[in-house]
């Protein structure tokens, strides 16, 4: 099935650039130039990935992530941008993106990515004849739809980029993960090696989960990484 991209970029040159390219590469493509522009193409059009600049004349590409996290969270986000600091980086995976890109980039790194993270994200991973769910402690997680919630269906909150994470431990259940593993997991190795998302989303789960009602769920190993530390069951879900 073709994949609906939705390209978000102030700049008239770089967004026809990258649509003639991904159109000539199988993906049907629709354009926006700011903010008001890609919420009626997300209003009136199925999309199944987003590439998002941060800095729009009418808002921040990060909002809009903010936005999508909220209202259409099966939506993978891929984020450019022309700044190179790390926080905006980290920032941006906190808020759900699925990938980070810094401008100039090669519009066939561009497709590499975007294909990554469709293979990630679409169904979990899973097909719909097999779709499991994860059992711990008191909570379940649905890699189909990317919910967290407890036995008493209240949700645990998270965004695409922790849930990945949480998925990566979740499908190796008492493994020590180190940090380089992690990103190949969630981010198909295409993180710097400096990279410090992996502790900032492991923090942000311990406190989600936390909050949650329950504090053991990550353990630091030393010079080694992360442990998942409580048990892990799969299960069929309800159809």
């Amino acid at each position: 099935m073709t994949a609906n991209v939705l390209v978000v970029d102030d700049d008239l040159e770089i967004r026809r650039l990258m649509g003639r390219y991904l159109d000539e590469h199988g993906f049907r493509v629709f354009l926006a130039g700011n903010r008001r522009e890609c919420e009626d193409k997300l209003a009136s059009e199925r999309i199944d990935i987003a590439i998002l600049d941060v800095l729009l004349p009418d808002g921040s590409g990060l909002d809009l992530c903010r936005m999508l996290q909220t209202r259409s969270p099966h939506i993978p986000v891929i984020l450019l941008t022309a700044l190179k600091e790390e926080v905006d980086r980290i920032i941006g995976l906190e808020l759900g993106a699925d990938d980070y890109m810094s401008k100039p980039f090669s519009p066939r790194e561009l497709l590499a990515r975007m294909r990554a993270v469709l293979r990630r994200t679409q169904d979990g991973g899973q097909r719909h004849d097999e779709r499991l769910l994860y059992r711990f402690a008191q909570f379940r997680a649905d890699p189909a739809t990317r919910e967290v919630a407890d036995d008493a269906g209240r949700p645990v909150p998270l965004t695409g980029a922790e849930f990945r994470l949480l998925l990566a431990f979740l499908e190796r259940p008492g493994r020590v993960l180190s940090r380089d593993q992690l990103l190949d997991l969630t981010q198909g190795g295409q993180a710097s090696v400096f990279d410090r998302s992996v502790d900032v989303l492991v923090s942000r789960l311990r406190r989600k989960f936390r909050e949650a009602g329950n504090d053991a769920v990550f353990k630091t190993v030393r010079n080694g990484g992360y442990q998942f530390t409580l048990r892990v069951e799969r299960q069929a879900a309800e159809r």
